[in-house]
């Protein structure tokens, strides 16, 4: 409750540091950026301002092909618009909730042909480098993290290993405002795809 009523009251700060900016730019008339900012570290709590960050994040990394899910140069800081670059003197919570996000898109298919089973799979791995900047690194199957694994099997019933299954998914895992950094308190946004259906999960602790 009192994450909630800081963080309100943060988003409307932040929000009227930006109003000059925002009025000088119809196409930054809600600067959205700095809404899932300051939603994320507590997990997109209840509120107007974080339901609708949530859904952006959402929207950018689905489908295919994925915007960043937190665009940190349009969220002005400092009286600065932020929006020509990526910003360099980023505060230490900032920079680390930004360098905290983890985006993997995989997928598999399988399928009968006349020579028996065909099985095709993929990952790729998003994140954000030390500039900011975020970078798309293909990972081999076989190295692919188990918790990304585990979610997959979780929510599709199947994995990237054997011959059976078809399903594509992202997941996309980011840290919670204690800043502790242990995979108990992350926390994960998993949308998937499977053949006959779209599931979204709500962000929860792993």
């Amino acid at each position: 409750m009192i994450f909630k009523r800081l963080l309100r009251r943060s988003i409307f700060s932040l929000l009227a540091g930006c109003l000059p900016i925002a009025m000088a730019s119809a196409a930054e008339a809600y600067p959205i950026d700095c809404a899932i900012l300051l939603c994320l570290p507590g997990g997109f709590p209840a509120s107007g301002e974080c339901s609708a960050a949530r859904a952006e994040v959402i929207r950018r990394i689905t489908p295919w092909p994925v915007e960043p899910p937190l665009q940190i140069w349009n969220c002005p800081m400092g009286g600065s618009s932020g929006v020509s670059s990526i910003p360099s003197d980023l505060p230490a919570e900032v920079r680390a909730y930004r360098d905290g996000i983890e985006v993997w898109l995989v997928s598999k298919s399988s399928y009968n042909t006349s020579d028996g089973r065909e099985v095709s799979a993929s990952a790729m791995r998003q994140f954000y480098d030390d500039a900011g900047s975020f970078q798309n690194q293909s990972v081999s199957v076989s190295l692919v993290p188990g918790w990304v694994e585990g979610q997959a099997r979780e929510h599709t019933g199947n994995t990237l290993a054997g011959d059976r299954g078809s399903f594509r998914a992202v997941l996309m895992r980011y840290h919670d405002y204690r800043g502790n950094r242990q995979s108990c308190l992350d926390r994960l946004l998993i949308i998937y795809h499977a053949p006959s259906s779209l599931a979204r999960v709500a962000a929860r602790p792993h």
